[in-house]
């Protein structure tokens, strides 16, 4: 503002300069001008000049205003400029703090990596100890089934060592007997008798002591395992003192005097004389008559409260007779509940699941089916067959038909040949068998089983001299002779494979669903050698003939016909809502759905139908039975 005055006063003070210039300049080249005229002139000069003064007034004004605003967006700028610099160290800083933090972040994946290493170290040290383990758990578990057995023969040598001191006492007496009556005899014949009589007599002795010493060796070559064993074994297992053995020894053998005491407790049997009664179960006894061929010797009679106590029935065993019974049924672990719970065999008889399940502890289900089917038998009178074949024999069983995998739940379970004919669906899934194709090979080996009357013997493990196999005895090959076969039709490098399948004779013919495809799979014979397949198919259809060839490809055919796999697993049977209330009330019913059901039908089982239709009377396991058991995948 102050230079635009003073500017002003400058230009006016100019002018006027320049006025008087001009007017003096005029003054002498105008004469006749007058003063007038010239000051009406710079009057006009003079209100030009204020005009031009008051416009650059405004102007001036004007300009002031616009340098205010100026000056005050100025400030505000530079107000925006000092928080935008702000902005920027914060921004400066935290970017710092930010760089550190991933520092320390990468420190601590670094160190994470380091951990994880340790982890994957830690974790491969694991499962090799934890492979360990189970190679471990294996072992106790075939230990296990070795102490088992050994507990068994022990059980069976102290029988053996009972029945053998027994025998030896009631020998000793019989001998004390025999040696009073001999010298009584004696005496008698020194006195009535001559020299020559008494010549005779000792012929006759002497005849008697070479037949008698012939008996004795060759009855004691038949005893002499169980015996030996059984005094080897009490000295050392049993406790007890290793003293003298047995008066029965060869220097006693051989002594006339010995031999003239046994000779008249001992008395000669045949085979026809072997009371048939005597060879149930429930009747067996140590110590009686030998079940060899030829001549035979027995023990003298009983004493008459022995025999009762033998030929007693069940509802009137005592407890200890009971309790032996378990243990020789391989239910020995429930011995001492049941020392304390049986007062007879008749508690047994009369117990329910439910009070076995309380009063001796046995939680196992197949424990107690076991027992309830034992005892169900001894109250129905029933002399079945499969209730010869005990666990041990089982676990053989199983490796003949291809499921070796299954023995220590099997042998756990105690399942014996009763067991397998009762045996429910419910019951395999309970010892693990869940897949179908088991199933199958299952069912069907029982059926071989039914069809032979439990024959312990009805399989064949090894391959004999024979052209034009029937199917009726293809029906009876055991897993190994399956092998064998696909051996002698130049297949060795495949038969491996059926180790742990479940494939024996007895599901080739009898399930209708098991073809050559079926078998090239299990063999894992690749789809793509066409050639080496349709050998297999060839061979296979010679072995099972026309028949069952044409029965196989009936149900192929069919519409609703599902090939077998080994993946298809039995699920358990979907209870629906109707069934909710009944499930307490069934837990300890018997299932009646049996892997395979009996056939009552004698057409069936009477062996005269030709090829191996007698193997027909219990149908295989269908698709639709399986439905109803439960879902498959």
């Amino acid at each position: 503002m102050c230079f635009f005055v003073f500017f002003f006063i400058l230009v006016s003070w100019h002018l006027l300069k320049k006025k008087k210039t001009s007017q003096v300049n005029h003054h002498s080249s105008t004469n006749n001008e007058t003063y007038q005229e010239r000051l009406a002139r710079l009057e006009g000069d003079k209100e030009s000049l204020i005009l031009q003064v008051s416009v650059l007034t405004d102007q001036v004004e004007a300009q002031g205003e616009k340098i205010r605003d100026l000056e005050i967006c100025l400030e505000g700028h530079q107000l925006k400029l000092n928080a935008t610099e702000e902005m920027l160290q914060q921004e400066l800083l935290s970017r710092t703090s930010l760089e550190t933090q991933k520092l320390d972040l990468m420190a601590e994946v670094s160190d994470l990596k380091i951990k994880l290493v340790g982890m994957e170290k830690e974790q491969s040290e694991y499962e090799e100890k934890q492979n360990k383990a189970e190679g471990l758990l294996q072992e106790l578990r075939h230990l296990k089934i070795k102490v088992e057995e050994l507990e068994n023969e022990r059980n069976q040598y102290e029988w053996k060592l009972k029945a053998t001191k027994a025998e030896i006492a009631q020998l000793q007496e019989q001998l004390a007997l025999k040696d009073a009556e001999i010298e009584r005899l004696q005496c008698q014949l020194s006195r009535t008798s001559s020299h020559s009589e008494v010549a005779e007599r000792d012929q006759e002795v002497q005849r008697l002591k070479i037949g008698m010493e012939s008996l004795l060796a060759a009855n004691e070559e038949k005893n002499m395992d169980g015996t030996v064993v059984s005094d080897d074994l009490s000295p050392l297992s049993l406790g007890m003192d290793s003293g003298p053995q047995s008066p029965l020894s060869l220097e006693n053998r051989k002594s006339p005097k010995g031999i003239k005491k046994i000779w008249g407790k001992i008395r000669r049997t045949q085979s026809g004389n072997f009371p048939a009664d005597d060879l149930g179960l429930a009747e067996f006894r140590r110590g009686g008559l030998r079940a060899t061929a030829g001549p035979r010797l027995s023990r003298s009679k009983e004493t008459k409260g022995q025999k009762s106590d033998y030929n007693a029935p069940f509802a009137q065993w005592s407890t200890e007779r009971v309790c032996n019974w378990l243990e020789d049924f391989g239910l020995g672990q429930y011995v001492i509940f049941a020392r304390q719970w049986v007062t007879s065999g008749h508690t047994l008889l009369t117990a329910t699941p439910q009070d076995m399940e309380k009063e001796m502890g046995i939680k196992h289900p197949l424990h107690r089916k076991k027992l309830v089917l034992a005892i169900k038998s001894i109250n129905t009178k029933q002399d079945e067959k499969s209730a010869q074949l005990d666990h041990i024999w089982v676990t053989r069983w199983l490796d003949d038909i291809g499921l070796p995998q299954y023995k220590d739940q099997f042998h756990e379970s105690r399942v014996d040949g009763r067991m397998l004919q009762y045996l429910t669906v419910n019951d395999l899934l309970f010892l693990k068998v869940t897949s179908q194709l088991h199933h199958l090979s299952i069912k069907c080996a029982i059926h071989v089983l039914h069809i032979n009357s439990f024959n312990p013997h009805c399989l064949r493990r090894r391959p004999v001299e024979e052209s034009n196999v029937s199917p009726s005895e293809v029906v009876q090959w055991s897993n190994h002779r399956v092998m064998e076969w696909l051996r002698s039709v130049d297949l060795a490098e495949y038969a491996p494979n059926l180790r742990g399948s479940g494939v024996h004779g007895g599901l080739i013919i009898l399930e209708p669903r098991f073809n050559g495809d079926t078998l090239a799979m299990l063999l894992n014979i690749p789809p793509q050698k066409t050639l080496l397949r349709r050998h297999l198919t060839t061979n296979f259809n010679v072995l099972i003939g026309p028949e069952t060839q044409q029965e196989k490809r009936d149900i192929t055919e069919s519409t609703a016909y599902t090939p077998l796999t080994t993946t298809a697993k039995v699920r358990p049977k979907k209870l629906g809502f109707s069934h909710f209330g009944n499930l307490r009330k069934k837990k300890f019913d018997e299932s009646t759905d049996y892997v395979c059901p009996m056939d009552t039908n004698p057409g069936a089982t009477n062996g005269t139908q030709k090829n191996y239709t007698g193997y027909k009377g219990l149908s295989p396991l269908t698709d639709r039975e399986l439905d109803q058991v439960g879902q498959t995948d």
